[in-house]
């Protein structure tokens, strides 16, 4: 065993042993962790410095109650939790999630990957990841006003323009950022960069709304244009309906491809024909609906329960965008059946690492979340740009500064690739792109 594959066992073995049930966190760890053994071998130093170890431990986890009146006149308590996992880059950036399944595990696993994956978009912003177990669907505008209140209300002992800048994240869309910055700016007079994802009116981004969506698809044509192949024509099956991916719908449909699905939390829809996804944003995000009223106004869709990776038909692209851990493997080996040459995450980490393996050993080509779902990310450090300068940014001008943070990405996993001779292994190649220049931060900076 080389001395860089023994230290690796040596640090996951720590994070088992300190954190035994954080099986989400684990996997994330994990997965990156593997694929650093060439890096190590070229630079013995960060094994000598236990660079890993530092990485892998967040800077601050915190944790705290958030009480609110529900609308009855109840009360409730829920968990909060904002964990600052890396701030050698920039300060700490990444979304608030506001869902039953918010832990610490799943808050650690996305702030960790939160730490490359703004690494990859070349800007100067550090990782952190937040949110709470509270579920807004079926609350009432006046009762997620009053918990955002209160979860803000702690969570801004700890944020700030140039310390951590939350955004959003499943749960969490225009409504509650509003919500939050009114608690925040409350409290402690007007800052306009403490958030992103804001309203046009208070400091926000064109194109934010966006940005992952056509970030996601940005990644897909740079990596199919590597590849000598292209969008156009290709059937494409994405999961989810939430603004990740009504927006990746809408960019493939503007390259030229076609989009057969999309689903929520009770099932999917299928339309040969192509999304509309016009359609989805209307009854998504306007009527705060179920995507099952999709076909219901769609003669030639059709609905069904279940997951839509559980759907048999032959088609070219996998564009996950609904949430963590939902392709398993077996769902992997189906999409392989179904003739699949290319899957790309716009979703955070949602395949798990059998599914991984099984793209690999299928010979089909796989951009990991955290590089083909930057676009969030990067579009929401634009917007502290512009909060910084005092200025809005045209829609074109953000938009096309995206479009080259998402090439940018793909070319420097793919340069990564190409040194460690990794064969196409565009997630490994995504991770040593992202770790060597935090790793390379952190030494220079020193023990801190």
């Amino acid at each position: 065993m080389s001395n860089a594959k023994s230290y690796i066992e040596s640090v996951k073995d720590t994070i088992q042993r300190r954190d035994p049930n954080q099986t989400e966190f684990q996997e994330a760890a994990f997965t990156v962790l593997d694929t650093l053994e060439p890096v190590l071998d070229k630079h013995p130093e960060y094994i000598k410095a236990n660079l890993l170890e530092r990485l892998v431990e967040p800077e601050r986890a915190i944790q705290f109650r958030v009480p609110w009146q529900s609308d009855d006149g109840q009360f409730h308590v829920n968990r909060g939790f904002r964990v600052q996992f890396n701030s050698a880059i920039g300060p700490y950036k990444g979304g608030l999630r506001l869902h039953p399944s918010v832990s610490l595990d799943v808050v650690k696993f996305l702030g960790f990957e939160q730490v490359l994956k703004n690494s990859l978009t070349g800007l100067p912003i550090g990782g952190a990841k937040g949110g709470s177990d509270f579920n807004p669907k079926g609350k009432s505008d006046s009762e997620v006003m009053r918990f955002c209140q209160s979860f803000m209300t702690e969570l801004q002992r700890h944020i700030g323009p140039d310390l951590d800048v939350p955004a959003g994240d499943i749960g969490v869309g225009g409504r509650e950022i509003g919500f939050l910055f009114g608690a925040y700016k409350r409290l402690n007079g007007y800052q306009n960069g403490v958030l992103t994802g804001k309203g046009l009116t208070f400091g926000g981004s064109l194109a934010r709304p966006e940005a992952t969506g056509f970030g996601l698809l940005y990644y897909t044509h740079a990596m199919l244009k590597a590849l000598g192949d292209t969008l156009t024509n290709k059937k494409i099956k994405v999961s989810g309906a939430g603004n990740v991916a009504t927006y990746a719908i809408q960019k493939a449909t503007e390259y030229g491809a076609t989009v057969i699905t999309c689903s929520d939390s009770d099932g999917y829809v299928y339309d040969p024909n192509g999304i509309d996804f016009k359609l989805v944003k209307q009854i998504k995000e306007v009527e705060r609906g179920r995507i099952k009223e999709y076909a219901q106004r769609v003669e030639t869709a059709e609905y069904h329960d279940g997951s839509v990776w559980d759907f048999d038909i032959n088609y070219d692209i996998a564009l996950p965008c609904a949430t963590q851990n939902e392709i398993s493997k077996d769902q992997a080996k189906l999409i392989a059946k179904d003739r699949v040459k290319y899957v790309c995450e716009g979703a955070n980490m949602p395949s798990v690492p059998d599914a991984i393996a099984t793209y690999r050993d299928n010979n089909i080509y796989y951009g990991p979340a955290k590089a083909a779902n930057a676009g969030g990310v990067a579009v929401s450090a634009l917007e502290m740009s512009q909060n910084s300068e005092r200025l809005s940014w045209s829609f074109e001008t953000v938009d096309n500064r995206l479009h080259d943070i998402m090439d940018n990405i793909f070319e420097i996993s793919e340069a990564a690739d190409k040194e460690y001779q990794l064969n196409q292994d565009y997630q490994a190649g995504a991770n040593i792109a992202g770790f060597e220049k935090v790793a390379q931060t952190m030494m220079a900076q020193g023990l801190v």
